[in-house]
């Protein structure tokens, strides 16, 4: 009897260790505090404590249960804050990077609804100085007028993610605008693929937003709430990227092109840049090289410059430019904790219409008084 019992129960408990294993919940993020000076914000210096510089800070939630036959449900809920105050990055917005969930195909892919990130951030970012590759915020085009550093999610989205099939991906992902009667009213989709051989990674995606400046606030963006930075009637966006590893090396070009027709406004960290608008249109060639290079195996150096050409018609018309150039370097103190010093430099050139000269606007500080802008930023960056 006492045999019985003592089999029963290493039975039972490796039951329950077999039905743990097959659920896990993981808890990641990333903090990153520091100092960032501005020679010009607004016509003033401005010496700041940054959250951000480099990588967005966050916090989130991971889950997956096997369901047997290679199929599993999963979820996440992630969220942005300010380290600084500790406020959420989005007001009123708890979750406001992702909150998704779904279910995943070992052979397929897989299928997600709620909070999520379009295909753009998904598949080319990685290959820019400002998405997943380098996580240098200050290093995104203007404005972050393709989203590659990722300024807003798409809510109410369905999502199809496929699984790897020897180094390719694909995607697409489709945002409703939950307003009865007005099926295009603040609307989101997109589609993109990567492909990775070795060395060499290539990706492409697209994004259009219709009617992201529109009083529907429940559709697929949010231009009021801290997210994203521009508000326009249409908004299209597209590119390609390509980066080569060699040894300690890695290199990497980018292109997107933005079209935003019908603009409402644009705003450049959380400060108005362009208000006023009444429908003019202004499209943006963004043209980017980056590369990195590590020197020991805890010291690296990260470099960008981009060119980007824009159009401005509807209000006047104009051919504004910014040059924008970044260099970063690195130092890990262990695996998940790392410090960096970074400068980037600004200028813009051109006319911007009846709105007069182009000014500069480095991503995520409010905009120069002046065609120049330069920024200095040091920080401490913890991942978990």
């Amino acid at each position: 009897m006492k045999k019985t019992l003592i089999v029963a129960g290493i039975l039972g408990s490796l039951t329950a260790a077999a039905a743990h294993a097959q659920s896990s919940v993981t808890l990641y993020g990333t903090l990153d505090a520091g100092l960032v000076y501005s020679n010009n914000s607004q016509g003033h210096s401005n010496w700041q404590q940054g959250s951000g510089a480099l990588s967005d800070t966050y916090f989130g939630l991971r889950g997956s249960e096997d369901l047997g036959g290679g199929l599993h449900a999963i979820f996440t809920l992630e969220s942005g804050f300010n380290l600084n105050n500790g406020r959420y990055s989005q007001n009123g917005t708890t979750f406001n990077r992702q909150a998704f969930v779904g279910l995943q195909s070992d052979q397929y892919g897989s299928v997600t609804l709620g909070r999520q990130y379009d295909s753009v951030v998904d598949y080319l970012a990685p290959l820019s100085a400002a998405g997943a590759g380098y996580g240098n915020n200050l290093a995104g085009h203007p404005f972050d007028n393709d989203n590659l550093d990722n300024s807003f999610s798409i809510s109410n989205s369905v999502k199809y993610t496929s699984a790897n099939y020897s180094g390719l991906r694909f995607g697409g992902l489709y945002g409703f605008s939950n307003d009865a009667g007005q099926f295009s009213n603040n609307r989101a989709w997109s589609a993109g693929a990567s492909y990775d051989n070795g060395p060499l990674s290539v990706a492409a995606g697209y994004l259009q937003l219709n009617n992201s400046g529109s009083t529907n606030t429940n559709g697929a963006v949010n231009t009021g709430s801290g997210s994203a930075n521009i508000a326009a009637t249409l908004q299209r966006t597209y590119g390609i990227g390509a980066n080569y590893v060699y040894g300690p090396a890695t290199v990497g070009l980018v292109y997107t092109h933005t079209q935003l027709d019908g603009m409402q406004g644009i705003s450049s960290g959380g400060t108005t840049f362009l208000g006023g608008l009444s429908g003019a249109n202004l499209h943006m060639d963004n043209y980017e090289i980056n590369g990195k290079y590590a020197l020991t195996p805890a010291l690296s150096l990260a470099a960008a410059y981009t060119f980007t050409n824009g159009k401005f018609s509807g209000d006047g018309s104009g051919d504004p430019k910014w040059h924008t150039v970044s260099l970063t370097g690195d130092y890990s103190l262990s695996k998940r904790t790392d410090v960096y010093v970074e400068g980037v430099y600004q200028h813009a050139s051109g006319e911007l219409g009846n709105f007069g000269s182009n000014i500069a606007a480095i991503n995520t500080l409010s905009p120069s008084s002046t065609a120049n802008q330069t920024a200095v930023a040091v920080g401490l960056r913890h991942r978990f």
